[in-house]
């Protein structure tokens, strides 16, 4: 099964915020890390649905942590982030 990085933010007075480098425009969030982690991988499967339709292009594919850590894009975007791996699952409908 396939995992985007996720880059999870929490300011001061703010809920976890969950953005993925590699698919722009996603983010979710959660008054926990736990529910936030559940949100980030409904977020994907949700996003896929319709990807296509809204955007013109196929979903995303992940790229490998070694290849975001070479990206100074996302070199910046982690700073004081917490990174993690989120199952995705797409349906055989997104996936088409």
């Amino acid at each position: 099964m396939p995992h985007f990085i996720a880059l999870i933010h929490k300011d001061a007075d703010s809920s976890y915020g969950v953005s993925f480098p590699d698919v722009p425009g996603v983010f979710t969030a959660g008054d926990s890390i736990d529910e936030a982690m559940t949100k980030a991988a409904e977020v994907l499967a949700f996003a896929a649905e319709d990807w296509a339709a809204l955007d013109g292009t196929s979903f995303p594919a992940p790229r490998s942590i070694d290849l975001l850590r070479a990206d100074p894009h996302f070199i910046e975007s982690a700073v004081d982030a917490v990174i993690a791996a989120v199952p995705f699952r797409a349906s055989a409908e997104a996936a088409a």
